[in-house]
């Protein structure tokens, strides 16, 4: 017979385990699914079969690679090597594909046809998905797509050639009418790489480029749940109270989407340390609109001796919690937590007509080098970790992406060491071929950025967003961009272009693109900045490229 000592233990066991597992349940009620190894990928030359065969469970993709995602088509070949090592030698020209000139902007070209990567590669994809999901509203959540796909869920397409185009789109479907919960789910992707007057992902002398063009899933794909609303891009808006800093308003801002076909009522509530808010939510059948928590009409949001975000050289770059749910009849729908930072950033023209950056009240010299994604957009955390390191061991402040708009691990990063990002558009291709812009490349640009706007703006280490490169944009565009940055409440100075040339809009950027784009000496900071010769602004062709982040304030 078994003594009581050998029952309690395991009653003991069981209690805890039924704890952790309600406790755990109260803290991530909706748990993001990352679909990421044991993707199958194909040429579509190589595929006889559609999407509504490939994206069901019987079929078997026999001969297929199998690979991780995020990755590019050529980035995944290169890891099975199929390919060698790119960085070594002259081995990226032997490539199948790579025909264009040595030094030629191959993002203004065409692929040859007889590339391999002229045609569609498929991308597939088996999950599995807990049964607790039935009753749940299903997202399938694709972080960037390179450049034009059709997507498939179960035998059935959600997406197709007209809806998923654009690379720094981001996109997130309801697959709940179609996904099997508590079975066996499959998803395929027909990728297209992009064209040569597509607003795509280039590196123009920054890096050479891929016969691919870095077509493929390059970015992360999710599978999350929620209620009937979901809650997106929370952000905090700060205004500090400069130079005093002694206190600070901040506004709270998320996004909610209603999936019913039937009006909710809810409750949008938030906690920011031991502050608490919360107001009442009335959404349309599939409303989607953005909720904001305002410091006029919510008192607690004025906070007395904030811990203010600084960058690293200035002060601690000091992050404060955030949650965020909707809750409908006392049941939640669904939360979010992240962080954000107290501070605000402004600019301003001075006398001379240069911009002049402050940051909660103090002026600062933006002190920067430009970074580039790797060729093939592999991203490695641990490498982003030792180059944010030696920013700062060079005493540096900022880095600059020209159109190569990182992770969110990137910005958290940030966000964390207290380094700068300047972020914004590139040059030299499609998206300062304004003249040639079709009515859906207006469309593209804009559903671009204001994915890029709400992804960014809760990140304090975003110093500006440059809306043009080597060139301002057009009025109308920037019209548009500004419009964009505007309902997206983008809490930071907006510049034209990375160069002295007027907007036709706006007027003066403030900053230039004259370089210099090697070492100097220190005592060239000391010359006469009105007759330097390398102050003289280049001509309308732009200057060709280099680290163009010294501003002289």
């Amino acid at each position: 017979m078994k003594t009581p000592g050998f029952v309690f233990p395991s009653l003991l066991l069981a209690v805890h385990l039924l704890y952790a597992a309600t406790l755990f349940a109260a803290t991530e009620p909706f748990p993001v699914l990352p679909l990421a190894d044991g993707w199958a990928l194909q040429s579509s030359g190589k595929v006889a079969e559609t999407g509504d065969v490939i994206s069901t469970p019987s079929y078997a993709p026999k001969g297929w690679y199998t690979v991780t995602v995020p990755t590019t088509v050529v980035g995944a070949l290169v890891k099975q090597k199929v390919y060698p090592d790119p960085a070594f030698g002259m081995n990226l020209r032997q490539f199948p594909g790579m025909t264009y000139p040595v030094g030629a902007n191959f993002s203004n070209l065409p692929m040859q046809q007889d590339s391999p990567f002229a045609v569609a590669w498929w991308y597939r994809k088996t999950f599995t998905l807990p049964a607790g999901d039935r009753g749940k509203t299903i997202w399938l959540d694709f972080n960037g797509i390179n450049y034009r796909a059709n997507i498939w869920v179960n035998g059935k397409q959600i997406a197709n050639l007209q809806q998923v185009v654009g690379a720094w789109r981001t996109y997130e479907f309801d697959i709940t009418a179609v996904a099997r919960p508590g079975a066996e789910n499959v998803v395929a992707v027909e990728v297209w790489a992009p064209e040569k007057d597509d607003l795509a992902i280039t590196f123009v002398d920054w890096n050479p480029a891929p016969p691919d063009k870095n077509m493929g899933l390059w970015r992360e794909v999710n599978v999350r749940t929620s209620g009937p609303v979901a809650l997106r891009y929370p952000a905090v808006l700060s205004q500090v109270n400069s130079p005093a800093n002694d206190s600070a308003q901040i506004t709270v801002t998320a996004q909610v989407k209603n999936t019913a076909n039937h009006a909710v009522k809810g409750k949008l509530k938030g906690t920011i340390e031991k502050t608490q808010f919360e107001q009442e939510v009335e959404l349309s059948p599939n409303e989607v609109k953005d909720v904001t928590f305002a410091p006029d009409k919510f008192s607690q949001l004025t906070f007395a001796q904030p811990r203010l975000w600084w960058p690293a050289q200035m002060g601690t770059p000091d992050l404060y919690p955030l949650h965020l749910e909707f809750d409908i009849e006392g049941q939640m729908s669904d939360a979010s937590d992240s962080h954000f930072g107290i501070r605000e950033i402004t600019s301003q023209l001075n006398d001379s007509g240069n911009r002049v950056f402050s940051i909660n009240g103090k002026r600062i010299l933006i002190r920067g080098g430009g970074y580039s994604s790797d060729m093939m957009l592999r991203y490695d955390p641990n490498n982003i970790d030792d180059q944010f390191k030696y920013v700062q061991d060079m005493g540096l402040n900022t880095v600059r992406l020209e159109g190569k708009l990182e992770p969110d691990d990137f910005f958290e990063k940030a966000d964390r060491r207290g380094v700068l990002v300047m972020a914004g558009w590139c040059c030299c291709d499609h998206w300062e071929h304004w003249s040639k812009w079709s009515d859906a490349d207006y469309q593209i640009a804009k559903e671009s950025l204001v994915s890029q706007m709400f992804r960014l703006r809760s990140h304090p280490s975003l110093v500006m967003w440059l809306n043009g490169s080597d060139n301002p944009p057009p009025p109308d565009v920037e019209r548009m961009y500004l419009d964009v940055e505007k309902q997206a409440l983008w809490p930071n100075p907006i510049v034209s272009s990375a160069t002295a040339k007027p907007a036709g809009f706006s007027g003066s950027s403030g900053v230039k693109m004259t370089g210099p784009y090697e070492y100097v000496a220190p005592s060239y900071w000391l010359t006469d900045s009105l007759n330097h010769p390398s102050l003289t602004e280049c001509n309308e062709g732009g200057c060709g490229g280099g680290a163009r982040v010294q501003y002289r304030n």
